[in-house]
């Protein structure tokens, strides 16, 4: 009696190969469908699971595995006489390689045209039935889940080497991380489609000056909220160097992501990088719509400058000439190919990372100098958000989950709420000031022109303050640049501050008790005030 090895896999990269290893070792390999009509065109012997239970593949392929012969054969405990009785009884044979991958159901419901008949047929399962059965069995039987393993196995195999029982338990692991997760992604999937389906839109709700029903969010949200993601990298730190870290990813992340980012050279990232560079992209990427050349400069998390320009060039002298002192040690993020010139200026500066689409290999050869400025490729061509995502947040014993602040700028929704109103220039100043704001620590106040900011003022405890920031580092250019706030005045002081500074458009969400008092102010001012309706705290 030679052994069996059940092989049954969507994804067929390197499964040839190895199976070829598999029957060099010994093994008998029995397979469904395409995987076996894949081995027998490669001339690897191949004998059929419903050859073998003698009962056919049914159900469209629903079922296929799902016989006591096989799963017998896998959960069979080899040293235990009783099990053996029983599977000799009724002519089980024992399995003991289990390779299997599943279909591919979060790459499926990723995809935006996916209809949701179509995604439940991708929810898989015999495949995670066989993985669990094997693992939990794995002192008999090897449980494969992943492609990356057949090559460190086929060699072990070759070389007649023994599977140890360390080996086995991170086979048995691999495979209920992997099962985990694509639970999870089920779940996830089912839950939103409850809700988008089956749960009406709720209105807008003024948050200052309205209670949210609570009662909503026990309908609306699951009862029990569970993430599974996967370790990608260890950090160089934490927040400070005592704190360790780590880097952990969701398992199908966008390109777009720096959990997709691919990284050209530079020492190794660490936790506050990664932040930094996090908070750069979103910046950046809440700037696509303009369709220009830009360029975010990021310190701990806010911007210190933005620029936008005809050129990649200009726009980071945009963005440099904003504030040239914080962008030391900074993070600096573009939206296009940087190329040799650039990379030649930001060579001689010290940076701790560049992000771009790519880099040319003139720029390449500039950056090698500075062999310690960690150079990062990501995909701007994918969005940043997926449809539902969500943020979160650890606090002492819990979570919080909330929905992504997407950029919407619905400006059909603004409203000129003063005798002034804004020139097409301080239109564009305002829609750019708009967008940058969102991404600022609040309290938050960004002074801009059209293409760039001139002072920020973030994370203050009150509105003033963070304005005397913004306009102190704007220096002469507050005259001829516009305001914004990204939540509400709650007194007149804020706009008093910006008119006595010469600033003549402002833009923030309104909705205090009392905004007519800024309004005032602004007429007696001559100031054109803007309202979105919309706030953007970021804490």
């Amino acid at each position: 009696m030679h052994k069996w090895a059940l092989v049954s896999v969507y994804d067929k990269q390197g499964i040839v190969p190895f199976c070829r290893v598999l029957e060099q070792a010994g093994y008998g390999i029995l397979s469904t469908g395409g995987t076996a009509k894949e081995l027998r065109e490669a001339n690897v012997p191949v004998t059929e699971v419903e050859d073998y239970t003698g009962f056919p593949e049914m159900l469209d392929g629903r079922v296929k595995t799902l016989h006591p012969k096989i799963h017998g054969g896998v959960l069979g405990v080899r040293d235990n006489p009783a099990h053996i009785a029983a599977m000799e009884r009724q002519g089980i044979e024992a399995i003991d390689l289990v390779v299997v991958n599943l279909y591919p159901f979060e790459q499926t419901v990723a995809r935006p045209d996916t209809r949701f008949e179509a995604a439940v047929e991708m929810i898989d399962i015999g495949g995670p039935t066989l993985l669990r059965a094997a693992a939990k069995n794995h002192r008999f039987c090897l449980p494969v889940v992943d492609p990356a393993d057949y090559e460190w196995l086929a060699a072990a195999l070759q070389a007649g080497q023994k599977i140890s029982e360390l080996q086995r338990r991170e086979l048995a692991a691999k495979v209920f991380v992997r099962t985990n997760a694509y639970d999870l992604a089920i779940a996830t999937y089912l839950q939103a489609h409850v809700q988008t389906t089956f749960t009406p839109e709720l209105p807008r709700v003024d948050t200052e000056s309205a209670a949210k029903d609570t009662a909503e969010s026990a309908a609306d949200w699951p009862a029990v909220f569970t993430l599974s993601v996967v370790n990608k990298q260890p950090l160089r730190y934490g927040e400070n160097p005592h704190q360790k870290a780590h880097f952990y990813i969701e398992a199908d992340a966008s390109p777009a992501t720096l959990a997709a980012a691919v990284q050209l050279q530079g020492k190794e990232l660490s936790y506050n990088n990664i932040q930094d560079a996090d908070a750069a992209l979103r910046i950046l990427r809440d700037l696509d719509d303009l369709a220009q050349p830009a360029v975010v400069a990021v310190k701990h998390m806010n911007p210190c400058g933005v620029g936008l320009g005809d050129s990649l060039d200009e726009a980071f002298a945009r963005a440099y000439e904003s504030d040239s002192i914080s962008i030391f040690g900074g993070i600096i993020a573009c939206n296009r190919i940087v190329e040799g010139a650039l990379a030649e200026r930001l060579s001689q500066m010290f940076l701790e990372i560049v992000i771009a689409p790519g880099f040319t290999d003139e720029a390449r050869k500039r950056f090698v100098r500075k062999k310690n400025v960690r150079l990062l490729t990501v995909d701007f061509q994918q969005p940043l958000w997926r449809p539902g995502d969500l943020t979160f947040r650890r606090v002492a014993g819990g979570l919080l989950v909330q929905q992504v602040d997407a950029m919407t700028l619905n400006t059909q929704e603004w409203q000129v709420v003063t005798q002034r109103t804004p020139t097409d220039l301080e239109w564009q100043g305002l829609r750019f000031a708009w967008r940058v704001v969102k991404s600022v620590k609040s309290n938050a106040i960004v002074l801009a022109t059209s293409q760039a900011t001139t002072g920020i003022g973030a994370g203050q405890m009150n509105r003033v303050g963070a304005a005397n920031i913004a306009i102190a580092q704007a220096g002469a250019k507050a005259a001829t640049s516009v305001l914004a706030s990204d939540a509400f005045f709650p007194m007149r002081d804020t706009l008093d501050t910006a008119a006595k500074a010469g600033i003549r458009a402002v833009i923030q969400p309104g909705g205090s008790i009392k905004d007519q008092d800024s309004i005032d102010a602004a007429d007696e001012q001559g100031v054109t005030m803007v309202f979105t309706g919309r706030r953007h705290f970021l804490h």
